[in-house]
């Protein structure tokens, strides 16, 4: 089962859809018995990272991921999923991310506007054994980036300057735009994770 982490954030029942549309079970998970039997964890997310990051801490998630992270099951963040896997994020300072990629989500400057609503190219820069080919349109809603600088960074688009769009490590995966609402190509990357996660 991939459990898709229930906070009460983010596109849920379209990340479950998607996910079901591929052929892989996943069901939405907030019980702590339920988390440690996942075989895949996926964190969803949208809207601001402050909200997401005080929610997804108030049901007292975060040592469950960490445990989870621990024992090796696979994590797959989404939009503001994958800024949790951060340190922190420039957007609401005070909230802390899991600390699970080193680095800080940052406001996009020099961009044409805010937030970057739409479909863009991300270019695929390394590779990664759940994304399969992943160099594509995708949806993106966002106005924070991780640095695209950063070890960690798979993937890129062009908006305003480099940003990340693919981030990873081992056993870890996170994407910035989403992939329940980015066609063939996001129903492709869902698909590859679960195959390799099965």
């Amino acid at each position: 089962m991939i459990a898709v982490v229930d906070y009460g954030v983010g596109n849920l029942a379209s990340v479950l859809k998607a996910f079901r549309a591929v052929g892989h079970a996943a069901e939405l998970v907030r019980d702590p018995v339920r988390l440690r039997d996942a075989r895949a964890i996926v964190l969803p997310g949208v809207g601001h990272f402050g909200h997401c990051s005080r929610e997804f801490h108030r049901y007292d998630l975060a040592p469950l991921v960490l445990d989870a992270r621990s024992r090796g099951v696979p994590i797959l963040g989404i939009c503001v999923g994958m800024q949790l896997l951060f340190e922190g994020s420039e957007e609401a300072e005070d909230a802390p991310g899991l600390g699970l990629i080193a680095g800080q989500v940052r406001r996009m400057r020099g961009v044409p506007r805010l937030p970057q609503t739409g479909w863009n190219e991300v270019r695929v820069t390394a590779t990664h054994p759940w994304i399969g080919d992943a160099a594509a349109w995708y949806y993106f809603v966002h106005s924070y980036a991780a640095d695209a600088a950063a070890p960690a960074t798979l993937g890129t688009i062009d908006y305003g300057g480099e940003r990340a769009a693919i981030v990873a490590a081992d056993g870890l995966l996170g994407v910035q735009f989403h992939p329940e609402k980015s066609g063939i190509a996001g129903l492709r990357l869902l698909r590859a994770f679960g195959e390799a996660v099965a």
